[in-house]
Parts: C-alpha cells; sequence; structure tokens
C-alpha cells in the first residue's frame, strides 16, 4: 500500500524539480542507485517496469526505502496496463507513471488514491487526463516535443503541471530552456544515471550528480 498520499507526492516532485528513473535487474545495484540518489537531495526516484522479475526487484527497494531511506518516495514507470498498476500499488508504489494515456489505469489509480502520471503528447489528451484526476501530466518522449510545446500547452492551460521526461538531461542550459517554459520538475533517466556509473559503480559519481541537479533546479525556478 502506498505510505504517501497523491498530494504529497505531487508536492514533493515540485519542490525537488527532479525525477530519476532508472531500471536495473541486480537488487544490490538498484539499491546503491536509490541510496545515492536519497544522499544527493532526491526524495522521489522512479523505478522503471522493463525487464522480467523487476516486481521482485521493485519489492525489495520498497523494502530497503522504508527501513533506511525515510521521507524516500519511490514509484514505477513503464507501467501499460491496469493490472500492472495494481499489482504494484499492491507492492507499495507510492506513484504511477505510464508511456501512454489510458483510463484503465486512471480508473484502478483513482480507486486507491495513488497519482498516475500518463504520457500524453496532444493537448486533448492532456485536457483528458486533467479530467481524469491527473495532476502531473508526463510529457514522452519529451525530447520530441521540446519547451515550446509546453510554452504551447501553458498559454491555454495555466493550471497544467507538466513533467517532461525522455530528452531531459542534467545540463544548464537544457534544464533553463525547460523550467522557463513553465515545466514543474523533469524526469531523468540514463543522462542522470548512466551506464558508465552503474558499470564502474562509482555511485559517489551519481550522488555528487544529483545533488548538483537539484541545486541547479532550486536556482531555475526563483
Amino acid at each position: 500500500m502506498a505510505r504517501y498520499s497523491r498530494l504529497e507526492v505531487v508536492n514533493t516532485m515540485i519542490k525537488t524539480g527532479l525525477v530519476p528513473l532508472f531500471y536495473h535487474e541486480d537488487i544490490e545495484i538498484s539499491k546503491k542507485v536509490l541510496q545515492a540518489c536519497y544522499e544527493g537531495g532526491a526524495r522521489l526516484l522512479e523505478f522503471t517496469n522493463r525487464g522480467d522479475f523487476a516486481h521482485e526487484v521493485f519489492t525489495e527497494l520498497i523494502k530497503y526505502s522504508i527501513e533506511n531511506l525515510p521521507g524516500m518516495i519511490l514509484g514505477i514507470g513503464s507501467v501499460t496496463d491496469a493490472g500492472a498498476a495494481s499489482l504494484y500499488m499492491q507492492l507499495g508504489a507510492n506513484f504511477i507513471v505510464t508511456p501512454v494515456f489510458r483510463e484503465d489505469i486512471a480508473i484502478a489509480c483513482n480507486r486507491r488514491k495513488v497519482l498516475w502520471s500518463p504520457g500524453c503528447g496532444t493537448l486533448t489528451e492532456i485536457a483528458k487526463a486533467e479530467e481524469l484526476g491527473c495532476e502531473i501530466v508526463k510529457l514522452f518522449p519529451g525530447g520530441i516535443y521540446g519547451p515550446s510545446f509546453v510554452k504551447g500547452i501553458k498559454g491555454p492551460q495555466p493550471w497544467t503541471m507538466i513533467m517532461p521526461t525522455g530528452g531531459v538531461s542534467p545540463d544548464r542550459d537544457n534544464l533553463e530552456e525547460w523550467f522557463n517554459a513553465g515545466v514543474s520538475c523533469v524526469g531523468i533517466g540514463s543522462k542522470l544515471i548512466s551506464k558508465k556509473i552503474i558499470a564502474s559503480q562509482n555511485f559517489e559519481v551519481l550522488k555528487n550528480k544529483v545533488k548538483n541537479v537539484i541545486e541547479l533546479i532550486e536556482k531555475l525556478k526563483k
């Protein structure tokens, strides 16, 4: 069961401005990634449902975060149907992120009052998602649409909160473009938690990268 309400989750997304996301099949490596992100100041992390037995790794990460990382909000991404969403919510997922907009996932998450962030690519999809209770819309793939798309959406719908994922990098110029366009937070995967860091297991580097990104976002939001 989720330990954080959807309002707590959305407020943390807005406050930190960053949702790191990753997948790895090794439980111990995944714990170290989670720990490094936490020590760097991240208070949310999206583990992506992209491999066989991903739910087993996620279960161990949830237990680890509860026991060792107070205030860490762990969610699941790459969820494509209501069945998977229900499974992960039963395992303790505090938020659900999807690559597409699906009404069945919205219903399942709303039933348990768990935040869900659907991947949307048109204003019609965004409006429909909001009608079904979506707080923060995932713009995916963000690199295809770009900051100008966000500016276009925020014109007629200034209340819409957007989290681009895919095509977001941790460098200042890229982040400045997104936040100047009006995003509420960003999701960053391999450009933050790189294969090189995983291979070398240099988690001190990851901690510092996360810390720098959060500090940079804080400055950009002022």
